[in-house]
């Protein structure tokens, strides 16, 4: 399987990481750290060394409870910074945003993949995508992020989510995004309780035969705080297991902050996933 991402394409024969680079000041777990393109190349510089294959950056902060910034706060904070990696490291540069006009921003500077949290429903921004011949992911969320978990519910969390990707997945493909262009996340953490979260990881072998390679973000969420008891701070042993887990049962892409503990986890989690599938065979 691949991802294709405008002129390049990602290879995914095995999974691979990508890292988070928040340029915002209120991010759950990274605010305020990397604010600014130097600050932020640094980090994207010292992700790819540790074997990120792409760098996912965020100008707007979607943790629980969280309100969206100003269009013009939100390009200020994206646009240098994807500029500068662009320009210096050969790696994929993606945009976690919802808003069609940081996106067009953003791919002008170079960036070939968009990771939207709301799964490209604001006006416009399938077909934009489709005109820039990006690659995208398109992430289920149940609400939004200021009030998304309040009151989570689902009668069937896995099967729900999952009709809910394929729908978009046809919606993109009508808006004339390529089939190897698409990829999907269940989305861990985004109007999911911990009850919720256990049955889509417990699960997650249901989403790899959509055709879309599977992207999970699990790094340092409230799925490893409500089982381990750590802070965000100190949720690195948790979010490795999870990634490692998501790996063997079929995950391609792990959106990760802590880069190289993630790409031992996710080799670890693909071999086993191998060896099994190699035992059923």
């Amino acid at each position: 399987m691949h991802l294709r991402c405008r002129s390049r394409v990602l290879g995914l024969e095995a999974p691979v990481v990508m890292g988070v680079l928040n340029v915002t000041p209120d991010s759950f777990s990274d605010g305020g750290r990397y604010q600014g393109p130097d600050a932020a190349l640094a980090a994207a510089r010292a992700m790819v060394a540790a074997g990120a294959r792409l760098i996912d950056v965020g100008g707007e902060s979607t943790r629980p409870g969280a309100s969206v910034p100003p269009l013009a706060e939100e390009l200020a904070r994206i646009v240098p910074v994807v500029r500068a990696i662009a320009a210096e490291l050969d790696v994929i540069v993606s945009v976690d945003t919802s808003r069609p006009a940081v996106m067009e921003a953003a791919v002008a500077e170079g960036a070939s993949f968009i990771n939207d949290v709301r799964g490209f429903s604001e006006p416009g921004a399938l077909l934009l995508a489709a005109r820039l011949g990006v690659g995208v992911c398109v992430m289920h969320m149940q609400g939004v992020p200021a009030t998304m978990q309040n009151a989570p519910a689902y009668g069937d969390v896995v099967g729900e989510v999952r009709d809910w990707l394929v729908a978009r997945i046809g919606a993109c493909r009508a808006a004339g995004i390529a089939a190897d262009s698409i990829a999907v996340d269940p989305g861990f953490g985004f109007g999911k309780t911990t009850g919720h979260n256990l049955a889509l990881l417990a699960q997650l072998e249901s989403f790899t035969g959509l055709g879309a390679p599977l992207l999970v973000g699990l790094s340092r969420k409230s799925l490893a705080g409500a089982l381990t008891g750590r802070p965000v701070n100190a949720r690195l042993a948790g979010s490795v297991a999870l990634a490692a887990l998501a790996a063997e049962r079929g995950a391609l892409i792990v959106r990760a902050h802590d880069v190289a503990e993630t790409v031992d986890a996710v080799t670890i989690g693909a071999a086993l996933r191998r060896a099994s599938q190699g035992e059923r065979g």
